[in-house]
């Protein structure tokens, strides 16, 4: 028998203000066609005065605990994937365990737009090592506060959000039959890290900058990158990608998406793309998309799973899960 890592609960929460490419469009130079022509993007959400990371985490936690027909006090550990914490320290994921009441450990996994798939692999290896038996996964953002409001090819692409998942410790035979996470690959390379970062941080200029991304350089790493840590990943498993019943990718832009998964041989129509209505949520993006597909009836047990992600770093990776 195998421990595995098994999907338990999903859920979102996205702020109450829904912000159109209409009304990007007397915030900066650009236009409704230009953004949706360049990145699939009509709308995305951003925080209200004072709402902050944490407020989304915890309501996206909420909303899987529930999913999950789980109490907060049978939580053992909660990692927070974000790049925009309320403060410098405590962590995120140490205010939503004060929140919420869980017990064990709590920490934040910082790997920007790739945060939500490095926290899945922190989890895991948390539970398949016996650390943890019931993790309280999140990726939260407010991307809108780091966003440099004069650069019209990037403040037109974030939104803010949060999405949470469980994953629960349960014994298997350890076959790729098996419910869980059966895979996953993490890569860096910090000779790209000029091409997406912030401008800012607490050792180097003690204020949090604004975001400074080269577009078409990350673009071209991206569709790569994302296409390879997805293969890996899947051999891994012991599976390819015929076996692949959803990719769940990054929504971080719409061209990336559909590069990607042609490049992988993979249907538009086997691809969860949420990309239009939130923007890019950053380390919230895939959570946010498995909470509204799970909601749309999409998922059924047993079906193959690949959430890829890519962000400043560089840093990329991906998980290959069983429902």
């Amino acid at each position: 028998m195998t421990r595995r890592a098994v999907l338990r609960g999903i859920g979102h929460y996205l702020p109450a203000r829904i912000v159109p490419n209409a009304e990007m469009e007397t915030i900066v130079e650009t236009s409704d066609e230009w953004i949706k022509t360049r990145s699939g993007i009509e709308r995305r959400h951003f925080a209200a005065d004072g709402e902050l990371t944490s407020h989304l985490a915890i309501k996206a936690a909420e909303a899987a605990l529930s999913d999950a027909g789980v109490a907060a006090s049978g939580i053992d550990a909660v990692i927070v994937a974000t790049s925009t914490p309320d403060t410098t320290f405590p962590s995120v994921a140490t205010l939503v365990q004060g929140a919420l009441g869980t017990a064990g450990f709590a920490l934040d996994v910082q790997a920007v737009c790739a945060g939500f798939v490095y926290a899945m692999s922190t989890a895991d290896a948390f539970i398949v090592s016996g650390q943890a038996s019931r993790v309280l996964v999140i990726g939260a953002e407010t991307f809108s506060r780091i966003m440099n409001w004069e650069d019209r090819t990037t403040c037109v692409l974030f939104g803010d959000g949060a999405g949470a998942v469980i994953l629960e410790a349960q014994e298997r035979k350890g076959t790729n039959a098996d419910a869980g996470i059966l895979a996953t690959d993490l890569n860096s390379d910090g000779r790209f890290r000029d091409i997406l970062y912030v401008d800012g941080g607490v050792s180097s200029t003690q204020s949090s900058g604004v975001l400074v991304m080269q577009g078409k350089e990350v673009f071209r790493h991206a569709v790569e990158k994302l296409a390879q840590t997805a293969e890996t990943a899947l051999e891994k498993a012991g599976l390819e990608a015929s076996d692949v019943d959803w990719i769940v990718p990054h929504q971080a832009n719409a061209r990336i998406i559909t590069r990607t998964a042609q490049k992988m041989g993979v249907p538009m129509s086997r691809v969860v793309m949420t990309v239009q209505d939130h923007g890019n949520t950053s380390a919230a993006s895939i959570p946010l998309a498995l909470s509204v597909a799970k909601s749309e009836g999409k998922f059924a047990p047993g079906q193959v799973l690949v959430m890829e992600a890519i962000g400043g770093g560089l840093a990329w990776g991906a998980v290959v899960l069983r429902l």
